[in-house]
């Protein structure tokens, strides 16, 4: 099941906040730090686990979400959601949000399909839970990694997306310090 929203620029800006793999148990710190950078919108890639975590989420701002491979029981959830950022009537981006995307660096071959199908550019994601962006089969992967529970040694991280004069800019933020993190 696909569907497509538009998420509208304010004055050419847009920030989204882009988070993923919450297992029913986002970072304390969370809420804190999303409200601090104020975001337009707040995309989650799966793996919400409780729904609950998408309604505190939305106390912060609108949240876009998809459903994840532990989420089976969110059939009210879309596999897929096609995002187009707009400024007034023109399209600045249109994007696909989705739960597993890649394989290692790869983006795999249905996920590049449906990006295409929907004219997109850029692929939000979730599922490793390991920080990425990239490039690959022309298009943008931005995975936010995981603001949940620990996963081996990788970071509690998330991602935000902005555009502000006519440029996107990609970077993943530390729960545990609320600095931007970088491999």
């Amino acid at each position: 099941m696909q569907h497509e929203r538009t998420v509208s620029l304010r004055e050419g800006k847009l920030r989204l906040a882009c988070v993923a793999d919450t297992h029913s148990n986002p970072h304390p710190r969370t809420r804190e730090l999303l409200t601090a950078l104020a975001p337009d919108a707040i995309l989650h890639g799966g793996d919400i686990g409780d729904l609950a975590v998408l309604e505190e989420l939305a106390q912060v701002a609108p949240v876009h979400a998809v459903r994840g491979n532990i989420d089976e029981r969110a059939n009210e959830l879309p596999d897929g959601l096609t995002l187009h950022l707009k400024s007034g009537d023109d399209t600045v981006l249109t994007m696909l949000l989705m739960h597993i995307v890649v394989a290692g660096p790869r983006v795999r071959k249905e996920a590049a399909l449906l990006a295409h199908e929907a004219g997109a550019r850029m692929i939000v994601c979730g599922h490793s839970h390991v920080p990425f962006i990239g490039r690959d089969k022309g298009l943008t992967v931005f995975n936010p990694g995981s603001i949940g529970p620990r996963r081996m040694r990788l970071p509690i991280v998330f991602g935000v997306l902005e555009i502000a004069e006519g440029k996107l800019s990609l970077r993943h933020v530390d729960c545990e310090t609320g600095q931007d993190w970088t491999p």
